[in-house]
């Protein structure tokens, strides 16, 4: 048996779905921000690409806990 994905990641199945881009396209955006802090992060996904505040939280917190 798989064990359900918690945290940040149990996001990723409906922000693909939602906004049509790969998880891993996300990161990248995400990493090459000239941005560094967690809420900013979160604020241009919302701005910038018409993120939830959820979804973008999610991805930036995941993203920045793998390390830039």
């Amino acid at each position: 048996m798989t064990a359900a994905v918690k945290g940040p990641a149990s996001y990723f199945p409906s922000i693909e779905k939602k906004y049509g881009r790969p998880i891993a396209e996300w990161k990248e955006l995400i990493r090459s921000s000239p941005l560094s802090k967690h809420m900013e992060l979160v604020n241009w996904l919302k701005s910038e690409h018409g993120l939830g505040h959820g979804h973008a939280n999610a991805l930036v917190a995941h993203t920045l806990a793998e390390g830039r």
